[in-house]
């Protein structure tokens, strides 16, 4: 605890190392009983650098070796504990080649007095371990700072790109939830809206009819119902909670007679073996042939349609034909069409629609079973 207190304040280090070394220094001087002035002068400049290292770290190893070599010639003694320190320094907080050229001109200036001083080769050299140990230490610190700095940068990295992909994520799920939603509201209130319509024209001349149409608005809401509990369920993560499946393709049959019950004759055509297709594509497929119905029930005045579904050994596509004119009489607008372009985009199908030759308008969609395998 005291240790993480001290690191988080550097300058109070610096400050209890730069006095207790004038304390020594300025012992040193006195002891020797000469040349005082010099001497108080020399220890500030090797105890006042240690304050100003960790900013000018080349600087204070100059001022430091200068005031040493002076220091061995004055008083024909050798104190390493400042230039470690300025060594130590340049080791830490220097590139490795820089504090390297640093720390031998250090040595190569200092051999020099000390061997003057010891007149021993040997003997001046074991003076100049101390330097390069602590450069040593130093370098050891400035390597494992550069890891730490670089693992707590490649964490921040990953932090940021987990974020991002998490919102990127819940956009696509945001935006699947928006066009299930959309397709589920706009195809069950349509046929319900059709039904009432047609229940209303019969209520009195024929009461049977108008019951036929109330028990088909019925459990078209209720159908409604269990597609929007499941998205819901879906966005509030209730996991625990068990709704209807999502429709795929085998549920044809039922929509088809869902839209003939609304009014509209409708014919269903299979070409080739039905299989087992994948989740997504069995989905968007079956939401394409549902919009485009719903399209021709709400803006067609259409007399029939037709769906048609072929199975190939590559691919699976559907097809809807009517007789009317076209969602909104255009062939790029609404969001219904733009529902079914990003659906069929995302499993890397095909998608056309527009007007046919001989009237009415097509809506037609390929999805490949090669790329969603």
């Amino acid at each position: 605890m005291i240790w993480d207190w001290l690191r988080r304040r550097p300058f109070l280090i610096d400050a209890v190392l730069s006095a207790a070394l004038l304390a020594g220094y300025v012992g040193a001087a006195i002891h020797h009983h000469r040349d005082l002035a010099v001497g108080l002068l020399l220890a500030l400049a090797q105890a006042g650098a240690p304050l100003a290292r960790r900013f000018y770290p080349m600087l204070v190893l100059v001022v430091v070796v200068a005031a040493s070599v002076a220091w061995i010639f004055v008083y024909r003694d050798w104190v390493f504990i400042a230039p470690a320190l300025a060594v130590y320094t340049v080791g830490a907080h220097t590139p490795r080649r820089v504090s390297l050229w640093a720390t031998g001109g250090a040595l190569a200036v200092l051999a020099g007095p000390l061997l003057w001083l010891d007149h021993d080769l040997l003997l001046a050299g074991s003076r100049l371990l101390p330097l390069a140990a602590a450069w040593i230490l130093g370098d050891n610190l400035r390597t494992r700072r550069a890891y730490t700095d670089e693992l707590e940068a490649k964490a921040d990295r990953l932090e940021r790109e987990r974020e991002q992909e998490s919102r990127r994520a819940a956009a696509e799920e945001q935006g699947r939830i928006a066009r299930e939603l959309h397709d589920v509201i706009a195809h069950n209130v349509s046929v319900m809206v059709v039904l009432a319509a047609a229940g209303n024209d019969v209520f009195d001349r024929e009461p049977g009819r108008a019951r036929e149409a109330l028990r088909s608005i019925e459990s078209t809401g209720r159908a409604a119902l269990v597609e929007l509990r499941r998205l819901l369920g879906i966005v509030r993560e209730e996991r625990s909670t068990q709704y209807a499946p999502q429709p795929s393709l085998e549920r044809l049959p039922e929509l088809v007679e869902q839209v003939r019950s609304a009014g509209l004759p409708t014919r269903l055509e299979i070409a080739g073996s039905p299989r087992p297709l994948p989740a997504g594509i069995d989905l968007s497929a079956y939401r394409i042939v549902q919009e485009a119905l719903t399209n021709t029930l709400k803006h067609a005045d259409a007399s029939h349609a037709t769906v048609q579904v072929r199975y190939d050994d590559a691919s699976v596509a559907v097809e809807v034909n009517d007789d009317g004119r076209g969602p909104n009489g255009s062939t790029s607008g609404g969001q219904g069409l733009i529902g079914m372009r990003e659906r069929v985009a995302l499993a890397g199908g095909e998608l056309v629609t527009g007007a046919r030759s001989n009237g009415g308008f097509a809506v037609s969609a390929r999805f490949p079973l090669d790329s969603a395998s």
